[in-house]
């Protein structure tokens, strides 16, 4: 009973979440202001919408290539069709449940490849952490650019007193955590050890593949194709083109972590954008237009992609 409800609550909270901060952005927006997001869709030059989907299909592709050297690394040759097609489909498994999407990889590659499902999730586990490493590479980057900014908006919203109080806190906390991390006995610390251990091991086994660098080289590829994807439709809107490359990157940052927030970013997506334009001066209305017009163009083709690899993948592999 427990994983029944389990498994619903994982499915609907964020679903609910999703449409709850749909509703909050709708109704904090004056009737003028949701015109102007109309007009904005209506006015879009679209060619840089589908320029941005087309190097989207890249990030697909790159994927799906630097799986094959992980794969390689434990003695498994898979065929490419059925790799992309796997990532495909758990690009759209993510938009119902959340990081729902590795499981259903791991899954298809056990089914079509028959490589044992443990093996094909660990490859896609040491993929997670690569790519969260290099998300916060994005992150320092952002943070070097735009410090002043940062510290002022901060500044702006918590005392000074309190950020140094907090500060003092998370030292505080930082070293029980290390202590309780480093002598306790407890089951669930034993755990996470394990678990910990299982992360560091697959990270390791990267750096001893025969193609790590090529690995390596496909992890940042595919982070950039992200990056021009997003950077692409900001020149579908005349009120967004001539924003610097500095408030793209924020954007991009906060626009990834909506993603993982509610199903594929849904209302989480288009109201961080909009909250962190809004920060550069620029309004609720146009920020909420960009969010919204990027993140539905990627849905759909997530959609779109996804329902057709999981429609082609049995027939593919018919014998």
């Amino acid at each position: 009973m427990k994983a029944k409800l389990s498994k619903i609550a994982s499915l609907f909270v964020p679903l609910l979440l999703g449409f709850g901060l749909i509703y909050y952005q709708y109704t904090t927006l004056s009737a003028e202001e949701l015109d102007k997001i109309k007009s904005c869709f209506q006015q879009a030059d679209y060619f840089y919408i589908f320029l941005s989907l087309f190097v989207a299909l890249f990030g697909y592709w790159a994927r799906a290539y630097r799986w094959k050297y992980s794969l390689q690394h434990l003695g498994y040759q898979t065929d490419f069709k059925n790799d992309l097609m796997s990532v495909c489909v758990s690009y759209f498994m993510n938009l119902t449940i959340p990081r729902s999407g590795e499981i259903t990889r791991a899954a298809l590659l056990k089914k079509y490849e028959n490589v044992p499902f443990d093996k094909g999730f660990g490859t896609i586990v040491a993929e997670r952490i690569v790519d969260l490493l290099i998300f916060f590479l994005f992150v320092g980057l952002a943070f070097v650019l735009q410090f002043e900014k940062l510290y002022g908006f901060i500044k702006q919203k918590i005392a000074f007193e309190k950020i140094i109080l907090f500060g003092f806190i998370g030292v505080i906390l930082g070293i029980i955590f290390l202590l309780i991390w480093i002598y306790a006995e407890w089951s669930i610390i034993k755990k996470l050890k394990n678990k910990l251990s299982g992360l560091i091991e697959g990270m390791t086994s990267i750096l001893k593949m025969k193609d790590k660098w090529k690995y390596i080289f496909f992890s940042f590829f595919i982070w950039f194709s992200y990056l021009v994807m997003f950077y692409l439709p900001i020149f579908a809107l005349p009120e967004t083109e001539n924003i610097s490359f500095d408030i793209v990157i924020m954007g991009f940052i906060f626009g990834s972590l909506a993603v993982g927030f509610t199903n594929g970013g849904l209302g989480a997506y288009p109201l961080a954008i909009a909250m962190i334009f809004s920060l550069y001066g620029i309004s609720n209305d146009i920020g909420a237009a960009f969010g919204w017009l990027a993140w539905t163009s990627q849905t759909i083709l997530t959609i779109f992609l996804g329902l057709i690899s999981y429609a082609f993948l049995p027939l593919y592999n018919k014998k």
